[in-house]
């Protein structure tokens, strides 16, 4: 009988073919942002050790470390991590709607939007922030592990053609991430915006559309149906539909742009058609706009 042990790159790859296939190019996708030293790390109320400064005029001299201090003639402060600034909470439209895309050679938007929420909360792991899902009942968490949880949740469709918004975040002044392409009623949006508002949540809203869904390109006869079956419209000129149709879409764009800036959160869009790390740049510099 063979003692031979595997080597690292066999027991690596054994890892990795356990890994959900999402994580994977999510990993692949964060591995192309370089990211700071402490993430977005601020100093704050905490229980975890950051760092040590020098005492400032005004610190608490119950803040200050007299051990690190007996070591010179400087006293220095002990400084914790901010927690609240270090959850990260993600929501991904998993609904219907999401699973359509006009061709092929592009992403479902459902996959993109995966794609791109795991791929910057590795990143914010990286960091040394706390990541996690709304709607899960359960605290951002640090680690491998919950990412791995992570992906398996991302990984289920839902049903109805449009998922409502989530708003139960468990910890209040995280931040957010919702991931949409908000096609769905504007009031729920509403609804669970201003309710995280309220217990001074704030971040970003990314719409992902797919590049047909701006430009309308369908002529003569045609039947438009639900992802899910529940809606369905039959039209001999598609083109007199055009116009009415770009005008609705440019109205709900401005309705979440609107919402975003009312609740103190930030917005932006992304087609499928697009760069997915293009994005992924977009929302990492917003985040870190967001947190400063």
């Amino acid at each position: 009988m063979s003692t031979t042990q595997p080597s690292l790159r066999e027991r690596a790859e054994i890892a990795a073919a356990t890994l959900p296939p999402l994580l994977v190019q999510a990993q692949r996708l964060a591995g192309t942002i370089l990211i700071g030293e402490h993430g977005r790390r601020r100093a704050g109320l905490g229980d975890d050790f950051w760092q040590f400064r020098p005492a400032e005029y005004g610190d608490n001299r119950r803040s200050i470390d007299h051990r690190r201090s007996a070591s010179g003639d400087i006293d220095f402060v002990r400084e914790k991590e901010w927690k609240i600034a270090q959850s990260l909470v993600f929501w991904v439209d998993q609904g219907a709607s999401m699973r359509w895309t006009s061709r092929e050679s592009n992403p479902q938007k459902v996959d993109r939007a995966r794609l791109l929420a795991l791929a910057i909360a590795i990143l914010a792991v990286r960091g040394g922030e706390r990541v996690g899902l709304a709607g899960d009942h359960s605290r951002p968490q640090r680690g491998n592990q919950q990412l791995n949880r992570m992906a398996q949740a991302l990984s289920i469709d839902l049903p109805d053609d449009y998922a409502p918004p989530e708003h139960d975040l468990c910890t209040p002044y995280v931040r957010a991430v919702f991931i949409s392409d908000f096609l769905g009623k504007i009031d729920k949006l509403q609804i669970a915006l201003h309710k995280m508002a309220a217990q001074g949540v704030r971040g970003i809203l990314l719409q992902i559309l797919d590049p047909a869904e701006e430009s309308f390109p369908y002529q003569g006869r045609t039947i438009f149906d639900s992802v899910a079956g529940s809606l369905s419209h039959k039209t001999l000129k598609a083109s007199e539909l055009s116009d009415r149709y770009v005008q609705r879409l440019a109205k709900r764009k401005d309705e979440v742009a609107d919402l975003a800036r009312q609740t103190g959160w930030r917005s932006g869009a992304h087609h499928t058609d697009k760069s997915a790390r293009t994005a992924l740049l977009w929302l990492y510099q917003a985040l870190n706009a967001n947190s400063t």
